[in-house]
């Protein structure tokens, strides 16, 4: 474990390599130079902060907003770009951070910052327009509601979850650099989808039982993962022992990772919510009496 610690102090190396690239036992941990998820991010960050500008000369400052996206946006880049993501091609337990950053940390923060706004007043005035009429078409509206309905956002996220760790998926997704964009892909633009069922469409006590089920289901395959008795994944298993780790032993850490870290940011979210909910309870019959009394 003080071996782990250490490897990942030493992510700042910047030392960059290619995801599932030329060199996967490099004798040190680098940044990950993988043109299709460099350029996307790059890409956003530029549009945003273009479109933050546009909006900022319009008197629509939007700093909170502002801090909110750009978290979510290094957030993004921790789990994809950084050493982080280095050290999770070859340890379990790195992995599941990985995939944990991307869906509890990331996902939710630009969901809270709505970058969608920003984005659109980066676009010309034309493309701009188009691609409002587009959002607004009444096909694109009855696909989105139905998307992103509390249950069902709930359902296609769990779904990306349990399916991508079937041990057969999940070590072709680290085995295969196809799979394994198509993985992360998913995972995050459910985790997008579910959240913002959450703190959009849902009312606060329905967004309260869709994230307390969100919780219980992943802390139950955490559970599965951290207390099996057997190497359920073995395709980064021979290098597990460079790093002080047996196989079995990084899994558990693995599910360890989901089941309790990933489960408290769940848990605490649902804890606001249900707070929230009862706060507005009150505050609902504080009126209806008073309205009563007159």
């Amino acid at each position: 474990m003080r071996k782990i610690t250490v490897s990942a102090i030493a992510c700042s190396i910047p030392q960059a390599v290619y995801a599932h690239g030329s060199a996967p036992q490099a004798a040190a941990p680098g940044w990950t130079i993988d043109p299709w998820i460099v350029t996307p991010l790059v890409l956003f960050g530029l549009m945003y902060g273009i479109g933050r500008l546009m909006l900022a000369r319009k008197g629509r400052k939007g700093i909170a907003q502002g801090v909110i996206c750009g978290a979510g946006w290094l957030a993004l880049a921790a789990a994809l770009v950084s050493p982080l993501h280095w050290l999770g091609e070859r340890l379990l337990s790195f992995h599941m951070i990985e995939h944990e950053i991307l869906m509890a940390v990331a996902a939710p923060l630009l969901v809270i910052a709505r970058p969608v706004g920003p984005l659109l007043w980066s676009l010309p005035r034309r493309a701009r327009l188009a691609v409002g009429r587009a959002m607004r078409h009444p096909l694109a509206t009855r696909l989105w509601s139905l998307l992103s309905a509390g249950g069902n956002a709930t359902l296609l996220h769990g779904i990306a979850i349990w399916a991508w760790h079937v041990p057969v998926l999940f070590d072709a997704a680290v085995e295969n650099v196809l799979l394994h964009r198509m993985q992360h892909l998913s995972f995050f633009l459910t985790a997008v989808l579910f959240w913002w069922s959450v703190f959009r469409r849902s009312q606060t006590g329905s967004a309260a039982w869709h994230v307390f089920v969100t919780m219980l289901h992943t802390s139950i395959l955490g559970a599965l993962m951290a207390l099996a008795p057997r190497l359920l994944y073995r395709q980064q298993a021979d290098v597990a022992a460079a790093w002080g780790l047996t196989p079995l032993e990084d899994q558990q850490l693995a599910g360890i990772i989901m089941w309790v870290p990933a489960g408290t940011i769940y848990a605490g979210a649902a804890l606001t919510l249900i707070a929230l909910w009862i706060r507005r309870a009150g505050q609902g019959r504080e009126r209806a009496d008073a309205l009563h009394a007159l």
